[in-house]
């Protein structure tokens, strides 16, 4: 540390403060101590800790529901007990404000990264928040010969932390890890990981009521990856899901037009790729993924008739993970009980429970739909037995 201040003429109190500084942190003084050290400044900025000053908080004009309101999220995970174990939590957060030691782990980051994934797909968040300080402590390790691959598995694992983080209803945590993606996946050079960095940054924004700065950002990865050329059914499929976020995002926005016609782009652009994405692929869009999403946008408008008819289709055989299978139980359950339909709310949510406990038990939106069932409509038919389910008290 004091060899650092003196190369930067200011105190080692100095750069212990820089390094607690957060999103106070001097620009000129983070540009003179990558110069110092030889490292690039989003290197530096990633490996301390710090994230770019917030964006303008825009408020939608559109309909609000609980799961985009700031203060229904707090009491929900208040009453929830938090959606995820404290313990499991504050190590993720703990593994990104300070890096954990390397495991030392023989097993390959690929199979790590892909075991991960599939702890996602399959809506075991808890044992999947429990190795995530691991494996982004050896990524990070691998990645400090800044070889590009390395950087983009790095980038990788950030992002699939502010998948879950994100999920559960931790939004702090999220947005950092998101941040943190965003750099190291622009170092990477790979535009595949700068895409799934932007789609975790947009939605964590659009969580914390940002919709300019997310319609923002995704836009941008959109732009990106349209610029691969589209060549592969990877980078093709990566198109679709920006678009179908950039959809989605606009809906929360408020922004009709827009959202409506982002994903019928989508829907093209999906249209030739296959049911049953490849093992392993980034963006694993199937025309019956863009089906869902669909649902989800008429929701966000406030259109529940609308969102009703575009799950009319939709079948579990059509998704390959329990997690995308509870998914679209859970979008249609919202859709229902944004019409006032309770029974077939209730319906829905105990269908999501039995292909994905976590959908309904770790989401805090969700669980509060199940709560006020419960308060509301308790006589109504499978409310007794999803209130059991969710794990919902009085």
């Amino acid at each position: 540390m004091e060899d650092l201040g003196g190369r930067l003429r200011c105190s080692a109190a100095t750069v212990s403060r820089l390094e607690r500084a957060g999103r106070k942190a001097d620009l000129d003084l983070l540009k003179a101590a990558a110069e110092a050290v030889g490292m690039p400044t989003p290197l530096l900025v990633a490996s301390l800790g710090l994230t770019s000053a917030p964006a303008v908080r825009v408020v939608p004009d559109g309909p609000c529901c609980a799961e985009e309101d700031p203060m229904r999220r707090r009491t929900l995970l208040a009453a929830a007990g938090l959606a995820a174990p404290v313990s499991l939590l504050a190590g993720v957060s703990n593994a990104l404000a300070s890096m954990p030691d390397p495991t030392g782990s023989p097993v390959p980051l690929d199979s790590r990264l892909a075991a991960a994934r599939k702890l996602f797909d399959a809506g075991q968040n808890s044992r999947l928040l429990k190795n995530l300080p691991g494996l982004i402590a050896d990524a990070d390790h691998a990645a400090r010969g800044h070889e590009e691959v390395a950087l983009a598995r790095l980038s990788t694992a950030y992002s699939l932390a502010s998948t879950v983080l994100t999920k559960v209803g931790h939004y702090d945590g999220s947005r950092l890890a998101a941040d943190r993606a965003m750099l190291y996946a622009e170092w990477s050079g790979s535009p595949l990981a700068a895409a799934a960095a932007a789609r975790e940054l947009s939605i964590v924004l659009r969580h914390q009521d940002q919709p300019a700065a997310a319609e923002r950002h995704i836009l941008d990865a959109v732009a990106k990856v349209e610029n691969t050329g589209l060549r592969t059914d990877a980078q093709a499929s990566a198109y679709a899901q920006m678009l179908c976020t950039t959809s989605y995002t606009a809906a929360r926005a408020n922004d009709r037009d827009q959202a409506l016609t982002m994903i019928r782009e989508a829907a093209r652009a999906a249209r030739d790729l296959p049911a049953e994405p490849p093992e392993g692929r980034l963006f694993p869009v199937t025309p019956a993924a863009v089906g869902l999403y669909t649902v989800g946008v008429h929701w966000a408008l406030g259109d529940a008739g609308a969102a009703i008819d575009a799950g009319r289709g939709l079948r579990e055989g059509q998704f390959a993970t329990p997690e995308r299978k509870g998914r679209m139980h859970t979008d249609l359950g919202r859709a229902w009980w944004q019409w006032g339909k309770a029974e077939q709310t209730a319906s829905e949510l105990l269908a999501a429970v039995r292909v994905s406990p976590s959908e309904v038990r770790d989401r805090p939106a969700i669980w509060g739909i199940v709560e006020e069932l419960r308060s509301r409509h308790p006589k109504v038919p499978g409310v007794r037995e999803l209130v059991a389910a969710a794990g919902v008290t009085a």
